[in-house]
């Protein structure tokens, strides 16, 4: 069974983007982030996520760029840190996005 990370239904958090097994929206992650949290944080402080779902949300938000355009740096990188190289390590391919999930230290930040 495939995990659809990213779930939208109109009857659960008024048909906002959230994130599988939480009542955490994309927006509520992008705002976590933009506010300094780090995958470790998030994971401590958040257990019900999981290091897929959060690097779903922002290839998410990153794929719905218009909707979440307040969380996009002027370089077009997400707000705030993301996942360090080796996080990303264990992340398929297609979510190992530069700027957006993976946020290392020759990125601006």
């Amino acid at each position: 069974m495939t995990v659809k990370w990213i779930k939208t239904d109109p009857l659960v958090m008024n048909g906002e983007p959230f994130c599988y097994g939480s009542r955490l929206t994309v927006r509520q992650l992008l705002e976590l982030r933009r506010n300094g949290y780090d995958l470790t944080r998030l994971l401590t402080e958040h257990p019900e996520l999981r290091a897929m779902g959060i690097a779903s949300a922002y290839a998410f938000a990153a794929e719905h760029r218009t909707s979440y355009s307040a969380f996009f740096e002027a370089d077009g990188s997400l707000a705030g840190p993301g996942y360090s190289e080796l996080e990303a390590e264990m992340l398929p391919e297609h979510l190992r996005v530069a700027g957006i999930v993976v946020k290392s230290s020759l990125l601006p930040a």
